[in-house]
């Protein structure tokens, strides 16, 4: 056994989850997956079916693999968003207004979040953790000074 202290699995996904484009994967899957969802609706509520038929599943399939290959590949998470938008703007047309605008929102946010995402970026550090560090910087310059100089800096 290693001695390493082990990982419970919060941690162990927070850590795969940090290494992906995960919410934008996400909500991509999401947007694909409630368009899917909109095209069994009865027919008292669907407003368009679409012309091709056909295109009125596979574009929502797509996004939703998409969404997947996001989270599970994402080093070709470029080229996976801008055919996840692609394919979210496409179902304006094909699949009930993409899934009463709730799909098509899902979808072209997510698209954008992952093509957005940078894979070496530092962690963000909150506001509260800036200003305490400002804070804790401060008290040890004004220590550092000698006295009497407070004033004159």
């Amino acid at each position: 056994m290693p001695d390493r202290p082990r990982r419970g699995p919060r941690l162990a996904f927070r850590g795969w989850r940090a290494r992906r484009p995960f919410w934008g994967g996400l909500l991509l899957a999401l947007g694909g997956g409630e368009i899917l969802l909109t095209e069994k609706a009865s027919l008292k509520v669907v407003m368009h079916i679409g012309v091709q038929g056909l295109a009125g599943y596979l574009l929502p399939t797509l996004m939703l693999l998409l969404g997947l290959l996001i989270l599970f590949n994402p080093s070709q998470r470029l080229f996976y968003s801008v055919t996840g938008i692609l394919l979210s703007l496409g179902t304006w047309l094909t699949s009930n207004l993409g899934g009463f605008f709730l799909g098509l929102l899902l979808g072209a946010v997510g698209s954008c979040l992952t093509f957005g995402w940078l894979p070496d970026q530092e962690p963000r550090v909150s506001r509260r953790a800036r200003r305490r560090r400002a804070r804790a910087e401060r008290a040890a310059t004004r220590a550092r000074l000698p006295e009497g100089t407070e004033g004159a800096a």
